[in-house]
């Protein structure tokens, strides 16, 4: 279960580049981009935090199952 969450995480961050980048193109800089963008940073950091392992080799992911 934790894998599919993760991996909506992932596609919901992609999807918010996207999104910013479309948005960019069509008005340029705004407000929202900029937020889109951040949003995205959190979620892919967020992530990382769950997947990367530690110097023990030890990740949440694993420790979780």
């Amino acid at each position: 279960m934790l894998n599919a969450v993760l991996s909506i995480a992932m596609l919901s961050a992609f999807l918010l580049l996207y999104g910013a980048w479309k948005r960019w193109s069509r008005d340029g800089a705004s407000q929202q981009m900029w937020l889109m963008v951040a949003a995205a940073l959190v979620i892919f950091a967020n992530v990382a935090i769950w997947v990367v392992p530690d110097k023990q080799g030890r990740s949440l992911v694993a420790e979780a199952k």
